[in-house]
């Protein structure tokens, strides 16, 4: 990944896990925190039947959802809780078909600006951890006064 920049966390593993049941219940059950230590957070998707496609593997949706989430999460960690940061740019290459199962994302943040922050992350197969299978780049919105 690119180059590591130094950066205080304003929010753990507990705080986020906190924030995402109080504010997006709904995705709450899907995701959860595998580690955080800025620039980088690592989450899960819990894949279940309603994400998987015909063939048994993980749809591009839901890896798209993981790397979204996943970069929110790694965002609020370095600002603290902004509910209102909002995804502006996504790019994400697929690159082999995942395993069915759980997937984990790696995301880091690269650059935390005034205005943006910018994001690249790695998704892989919990069972096979050294085959990326899709590589996201994302670009969110930080609300004035942030």
């Amino acid at each position: 990944m690119g180059l590591r920049i130094a950066m205080e966390m304003k929010m753990d593993i507990a705080a986020l896990q906190a924030f995402l049941v109080r504010d997006f219940p709904q995705a709450a059950g899907d995701f959860e925190f595998v580690a955080v230590a800025p620039p980088f957070v690592t989450m899960a998707l819990i894949a279940s039947d309603k994400h998987l496609r015909p063939g048994g593997t993980v749809s591009g949706p839901s890896m798209f959802g993981l790397a979204d989430v996943c970069a929110y999460f790694c965002i609020l960690a370095a600002l603290g809780p902004v509910a209102l940061a909002v995804t502006t740019n996504c790019s994400i290459d697929f690159m082999r078909k995942p395993l069915a199962g759980r997937l984990l994302c790696r995301m880091e943040l690269l650059k935390l600006g005034r205005a943006l922050a910018v994001c690249e992350g790695r998704i892989f197969s919990d069972a096979a951890p050294d085959k990326i299978v899709a590589r996201a780049s994302l670009t969110y919105s930080i609300p004035p006064n942030s």
